[in-house]
């Protein structure tokens, strides 16, 4: 409690030290303040009352009006169907030439009837307009139009907005009508199911003349389901880009409510549809609702803006002082993001702005210590790496390689004891290439042409091999030893075990200003699993032997060159054969190094 006080008595000696002027002058301005915001939300507060409740009620109004204008146009479609259904049932027998005739003038008289049709249970047309041919695999039986009727005869359905498939050739939007009904057929009754399909776009174009302000609009769902009937921006909503709560508006038949569910306050007003289950929903936003609540919010905000700007100005000496030394610790903060870790804060005072500039200091010194040493232990990998690939020439190779000379020289073979030691000594000339690790394309491609001819004369012609390059491409520098190992798991993994003879290409080229290297051969393949595993360097030692460089060797030796953007590619599918692409950048020797 003593270190409170003395802090509250420290504060109040301050306060006390200062200016009359100053007091009255900040004294005032809090007052001030205090009293405008306080004055200023109880008069936006009542008069965006006010604006809410006038909204709410003009909403339900409106909302009432298109419940009020869909209702007398489906009683008056209802009526055209009972119309229809009482010419069918008064009708001695069906079908017949002067019910054809009344069906027609009551079809051609609606503009907004789109067919009317009579069905038996099981599907089959009766009677019906349009006089157009029916399409065949409608499944006419299972549609849920038909299915109500069946369900509840004498009773009229309304069924969800559909496309109407029953005719070819049309593929109108619309809403079915239908009833199971009593008729008399061949002297007898029987069971039957009568269709009217209303167009759509009457109701559509009804809704579309509602405007609930600039942004506001009206939705229909059905009330069973929360199926959307109708919506202005219906294909955002089926592509999942506009959401509305639908499960909050099934708990209401009528009545407004506010919903934030959007992330926006919107005003919901709904109203249910008399007979056919539907509900109509009305949506605002609060942020259109009235004008004169914006002009309110308005100039209060005006208001306050110019008291803090005359709150700021007299205290702007005062902040100045206090701020500078944080200003100036973001300065040296924004230098640091921009990679400049030499920055140094000189340190005045003992005040948590100066601690912390004291811990920035030591943060700063310590990245960079951190930095330099990083450097050092990537340059030191970085030549253990290629001190370590240019020793690791495969001794099974050589091995094996002396031991198919002697076979030879034994068995009189002379030429081919001359051709392989030739390309022997040749492969072993660039594999040293005096100590360097960059050669060119060309020394690259003449080194893995002495491995396969070595190869091919080990495997008595197993294979076939071709190489080809661009000539653009034979200047450009590569990392040394990179197709071997390639082409070395490309003999051991997928022709060694084949019956058919083998082929491997490799091509050299420029592609969208990088140089490619392509290995590909027709091979038994690699299984996938064991292909993801062989780039990521979790294929256990005893499934990736072969190459002694080894391929995810090859990939972290020109990552740990060039960085990500370069490195390997691969493709395979079993018993089709594996592509290995190698990307490198275009490099050009200058004054002893490689550089793009």
């Amino acid at each position: 409690m003593k270190p409170i006080r003395k802090r509250y008595r420290a504060l109040v000696d301050i306060w006390r030290s200062k200016s009359i002027q100053f007091i009255i002058t900040a004294s005032f301005t809090l007052i001030m303040i205090a009293v405008m915001v306080v004055v200023s939300l109880i008069v936006y507060n009542k008069f965006s009352h006010i604006a809410e409740q006038n909204t709410f009620l003009s909403n339900q109004q409106i909302v009432e009006q298109i419940n009020y204008n869909l209702e007398v146009y489906l009683d008056g479609m209802a009526e055209a169907f009972d119309l229809v259904d009482r010419k069918i049932r008064s009708g001695p027998q069906i079908p017949d030439s002067r019910l054809h005739e009344q069906l027609t003038t009551i079809f051609e008289t609606r503009e907004d009837i789109v067919s009317m049709a009579l069905f038996s249970t099981t599907g089959e047309l009766i009677t019906g307009l349009p006089d157009a041919e029916l399409r065949k695999n409608t499944k006419l039986t299972e549609q849920s139009w038909f299915q109500s009727a069946l369900e509840s005869p004498n009773h009229l359905s309304f069924s969800l907005p559909h496309i109407q498939n029953l005719y070819k050739g049309q593929y109108k939007w619309v809403v079915s009508m239908s009833k199971g009904i009593t008729i008399t057929r061949n002297g007898a009754p029987m069971q039957a199911v009568l269709l009217v399909d209303i167009n759509f776009k009457t109701m559509d174009e009804l809704f579309r003349r509602v405007s609930l302000g600039k942004k506001g609009y009206v939705y229909i769902i059905d009330e069973s389901g929360g199926n959307m009937i109708y919506h202005p921006q219906q294909q955002l909503i089926y592509a999942g880009l506009k959401y509305e709560n639908v499960e909050q508006a099934l708990k209401y038949t009528y009545g407004s409510y506010l919903d934030e569910s959007t992330g926006e306050t919107r005003l919901i007003t709904i109203k249910t549809v008399n007979n056919i289950g539907w509900k109509i929903i009305g949506v605002s936003y609060m942020d259109e609702i009235v004008a004169t609540k914006k002009e309110t919010g308005g100039f209060i905000l005006w208001l306050l803006i110019a008291v803090v700007l005359l709150v700021l100005l007299i205290s702007a000496f005062l902040s100045a002082k206090i701020s500078q030394p944080i200003k100036r610790l973001e300065k040296s903060m924004r230098k640091v993001e921009q990679g400049d870790f030499h920055i140094h804060i000189p340190v005045t005072g003992n005040d948590e702005v100066g601690r912390l500039s004291r811990r920035f200091n030591f943060m700063v010194t310590q990245i960079r210590q951190l930095m330099d040493q990083s450097i050092r232990e990537q340059e030191a990998k970085r030549k253990s790496e290629l001190e370590v690939l240019q020793s690791q020439i495969n001794p099974h190779f050589l091995y094996n390689t002396l031991n198919s000379v002697v076979r030879m020289a034994g068995s009189g073979k002379s030429e081919d004891v001359i051709t392989m030691i030739t390309s022997l000594s040749k492969f072993f000339r660039i594999s040293l290439s005096r100590g360097k690790t960059i050669i060119t394309v060309q020394e690259e491609l003449e080194h893995i042409r002495n491995y396969l001819i070595i190869q091919k004369i080990r495997y008595k012609n197993k294979f076939e091999y071709e190489i080809t390059a661009q000539e653009e491409a034979l200047p450009y520098k590569t990392l040394k030893l990179l197709l071997q190992p390639l082409v070395e798991n490309a003999i051991y993994h997928g022709i060694e075990y084949m019956v058919d003879e083998g082929f491997i290409q490799i091509t050299a080229s420029v592609v969208d200003g990088k140089l490619l290297f392509e290995v590909r051969d027709n091979g038994l393949g690699i299984p996938p699993d064991r292909l993801e595993r062989l780039l990521s360097g979790t294929l256990p030692q005893e499934e990736g032997s072969g190459s002694g460089v080894g391929v995810r060797n090859v990939q972290q030796r020109i990552q740990l060159s060039f960085g990500e953007p370069y490195g390997l590619q691969m493709e395979s599918k079993q018993e089709e054969g594996t592509v290995v692409q190698v990307w490198l950048p275009l490099l050009r020797e200058e004054g002893g190094e490689a550089k793009g």
